[in-house]
């Protein structure tokens, strides 16, 4: 038996997220989510609430695809006034940490499968999986996602690791990836793999 259910485009966003549906739009290019940012309006450099809206503006992120056609979610957020005359920050940006990083051009749930298939295939193999998935994303993107995880290597001493070549294009450059073997995470990419720069 066979249960057909309609897609709903509210699902489409991202779960727990404090965003307001506003449309759909299907192209050949894929599907263009446009929702309204309902984030939180305290200013990150005080923490003081603020009601005075200065502005709009439009965010692009791109999000996982529906059955291997991109989605781009149009956000529609807003820039508030710093109320603290003590704040060195005049305006801000309402956040929306559920849905995305400030200044990341995907969804964390997005970013999340960047930095999975970075880290188990590379740049350039992740890159072709990621395009035929329907989440075109560059070798230097996902690179730079395996590079960014934090470990919290200051809080808990790094005891067992890993060293073993990376290929940066595959034939041509190489270089040295140091890895966590008791938390199985990256810990740095080294440009080259010569003694002097492992030490």
């Amino acid at each position: 038996m066979v249960i057909s259910k309609k897609l709903i485009p509210r699902e489409l966003l991202p779960k727990g997220a404090n965003l307001t549906l506003l449309g759909l739009d299907v192209s050949e290019e894929g599907w263009a989510v446009g929702a309204e940012g309902n984030g939180i309006a305290v200013c990150p450099g005080c923490g003081v609430r603020s009601k005075s809206r200065h502005s709009r503006y439009k965010r692009s992120l791109q999000d996982l695809p529906v059955q291997g056609t991109p989605v781009t979610v149009q956000l529609q957020m807003a820039r508030w006034r710093c109320g603290n005359r003590r704040c060195s920050r005049k305006i801000f940006t309402a956040r929306v940490p559920k849905v995305a990083a400030p200044w990341s051009r995907r969804t964390n749930r997005l970013q999340e499968v960047v930095r999975l298939i970075g880290h188990g295939v590379g740049g350039w193999p992740g890159e072709r999986l990621m395009s035929r998935l329907g989440m075109p994303v560059s070798d230097d993107t996902i690179l730079r996602a395996v590079k960014r995880i934090n470990l919290n290597a200051g809080a808990v001493p790094l005891r067992v690791i890993g060293v073993d070549d990376w290929a940066w294009k595959k034939g041509q450059t190489y270089g040295t990836i140091l890895v966590d073997l008791e938390r199985g995470g990256v810990i740095d990419l080294l440009p080259e793999r010569s003694a002097e720069s492992l030490a």
